[in-house]
């Protein structure tokens, strides 16, 4: 281990259209592909969806705000794992590690290649869904394409992510201008689902199914942290994070509306929640024979997504490990590409275990849950650290009532499932993250790291030619 390379670092290479790119890019996804129809069969009614999707905007940016300010402080890659780490210690911090590495993050993985592979294959079955070995096998191979592109360089990485945004914002622009197209042409539809007497007709009142609709909804938006997570890439993090978080969420936000309107200016409520693949039938409404163009669009969409994922997944490992709660091999960097192939390789590991294991619907709403927990206790940071330490440097301060309704809504979203609709999957949720003290406490605490580590650390270093890498910060 004394013959290891000194100083070696992950580069600075994500300016600000890389970073625009990385936030919208990896909320542009699968969600708005895949999320309008089980929001509006939750919610019961055209207009309650599209309140749910506003208000998902709205939190998704008082929270992004949020990290906004705690990223400027902490200049770190590693997002939430890495500002509790720093605001409330080791302890928290692993489990925090713990639910993005095991739960969050490859769960989000496995929903984003599900929906690649959906939408890929729907063409190649008209009139029925494709079977589902079909369907995750062609998953799977999504998931290991982009960890290929990732390990090899991080610059093709950031150009893919760019590329498939443009992509992804033409897809959605097709849809904005064809339901505009659609409602000068026949509004009959568009009147009937948003006219004031029956917007609101027929809206569920629960707490559990407005909070299952949000988990959909926010599940379209999830992305907004992940710049965090690759901060030491960043250049300038102290302006172009602000600057990035505002523009990336505030353009998604708009976009996901109107997307979701002209989707009600075509299709019945009925239509919307029985289809399969709402992009696709929608385009069969309104491009006729050319409705297969939005299937190739939403699965480049979701593909651009998962490239974003894992890229940011991996950094949360690698970040994780540096800070000495994974093994050592998962904080090291390619000695030439400079890329955490290690916790890259692992990353699309564990999603390949959860894609075996589940469909979109259960996937996001099992992740969601346990995400918004986190996210809840890393917001709290934001007022934690005025109290305690107002002394801190801050480039950049959100207004103080932010916080507080972002975790006001953090709390909403962790209970309202569970309180008037209690799943076991949700305590078997609660069971895997606290099932980390059986590690914590012997192998983080107490540092009983078996000799046999040591040497598997060895040779994977000299299998996957890697080295350790310094922070950058």
């Amino acid at each position: 281990m004394e013959n290891q390379p000194e100083g070696l670092k992950i580069k600075r290479e994500i300016g600000l259209i890389g970073a625009i790119s990385l936030v919208s890019g990896t909320m542009i996804g699968s969600g708005i592909f895949m999320s309008p129809q089980f929001v509006l069969s939750y919610v019961g009614s055209p207009g309650a969806c599209l309140l749910v999707w506003a208000l998902s905007g709205v939190v998704a940016m008082f929270a992004a705000l949020c990290y906004t300010e705690l990223g400027t402080i902490f200049t770190e890659s590693g997002g939430e794992y890495i500002y509790i780490l720093r605001t409330y210690g080791s302890f928290p911090a692993f489990f925090a590690a713990i639910h993005l590495i095991v739960l969050s993050k490859p769960f989000g993985l496995a929903a984003i290649s599900i929906s690649i592979s959906e939408y890929a294959l729907t063409p190649f079955f008209p009139g029925c869904a494709p079977p589902w070995m079909v369907v995750k096998c062609a998953a799977a191979g999504a998931i290991l394409l982009v960890a290929t592109v990732n390990c090899l360089n991080v610059r093709l990485a950031i150009r893919v992510q760019v590329v498939f945004l443009l992509a992804k914002v033409l897809s959605l622009s097709i849809i904005v201008i064809g339901g505009i197209v659609a409602v000068a042409q026949d509004s009959r539809i568009f009147m009937d689902n948003l006219r004031v007497e029956n917007s609101f007709v027929g809206t569920e009142t629960s707490v559990s199914t407005f909070g299952m609709a949000f988990y959909q909804g926010l599940w379209a938006f999830a992305g907004w942290y992940n710049l965090n997570f690759v901060t030491e890439e960043l250049k300038r993090p102290e302006v172009n994070l602000p600057r990035a978080i505002v523009i990336g969420v505030s353009l998604v936000t708009v976009l996901y509306l109107l997307v979701n309107l002209s989707f009600l200016s075509v299709m019945t409520p009925s239509e919307l929640i029985s289809s399969n693949a709402v992009a696709v039938t929608w385009g069969n409404k309104v491009l006729g024979s050319w409705g297969w163009i939005m299937a190739v669009a939403a699965a480049l969409s979701s593909f651009g997504s998962l490239n974003g994922s894992l890229f940011v997944t991996g950094r949360i490992i690698f970040v994780a490990a540096r800070e000495g709660h994974l093994p050592d091999i998962l904080s090291m960097a390619h000695v030439h590409r400079l890329t955490p192939s290690p916790s890259l390789i692992f990353t699309a590991a564990i999603a390949l275990v959860v894609l075996m294991s589940g469909d979109f619907e259960t996937i996001v709403n099992y992740a969601s849950f346990a995400a918004w927990f986190f996210i809840g206790i890393t917001v709290s940071g934001v007022i934690y650290l005025r109290i305690k330490k107002p002394d801190l440097p801050r480039p950049y301060k959100v207004f103080i009532l932010l916080p507080v309704v972002a975790i006001a809504a953090s709390i909403f979203f962790v209970l309202a499932p569970i309180l008037d609709n209690p799943r076991l999957e949700y305590l078997y949720v609660a069971l895997a993250l606290l099932s980390g003290i059986i590690i914590y406490i012997p192998f983080i605490h107490y540092k009983l790291w078996p000799g046999l580590l040591t040497k598997l650390t060895m040779f994977l270093q000299l299998f996957l030619e890697v080295a350790p890498a310094q922070k950058n910060v």
